[in-house]
């Protein structure tokens, strides 16, 4: 039992990291486009020709997601798993580790700013009703979230290009 958590421990490790990536960044992208549909349906209920202004503010919270799985993605790369290079026998608990640690930042980072961005995005709808040759002023306010979120997957993406080697 011990050698096969010794051999494979480090795969598992790792695989949890890039999947915790995606997952985590996909529920809060989930949350956060939730948040912002909730509130337009109303304003889209009474103006349907607001449409295309609560559809760009209820996308944005949706790209942490894509930053999600781009992180699972390139820590599959890393690890050799779509060049033929794949040893799982190389992957010892260490490596493993380091795979998992430098998914953490999007996971988290991702899912939080998700949540807070649509939450910002869904105050927006009140500019896009209110206002609405204003309602730019609210997606910029959405793009400010964005920057922490890409910060976290510029973390996790050289934490993987060089810590994990």
């Amino acid at each position: 039992m011990d050698a096969i958590f010794q051999n494979f421990g480090g795969v598992a490790l790792a695989l949890l990291g890039g999947g915790l990536a995606a997952m985590l960044c996909c529920i809060g992208s989930a949350r956060g486009t939730g948040l912002v549909g909730e509130a337009a349906t109303g304003v889209l209920s009474e103006d349907p020709s607001l449409f295309s202004k609560c559809l760009l503010l209820q996308v944005v919270p949706g790209t942490q997601g894509l930053y999600g799985i781009v992180a699972w993605f390139f820590s599959l790369v890393q690890l050799g798993i779509f060049s033929g290079t794949f040893e799982p026998a190389a992957i010892d608990i260490t490596l493993g580790l380091r795979y998992f640690v430098a998914c953490l930042p999007i996971a988290f980072g991702g899912m939080f700013s998700a949540i807070y961005q649509g939450r910002v995005a869904a105050a927006s709808i009140n500019i896009v009703v209110k206002k609405p040759n204003d309602w730019f002023k609210g997606f910029i306010l959405c793009i400010i979230v964005e920057f922490y979120a890409i910060l976290s997957l510029l973390a996790s993406f050289l934490m993987l290009l060089f810590f994990t080697k």
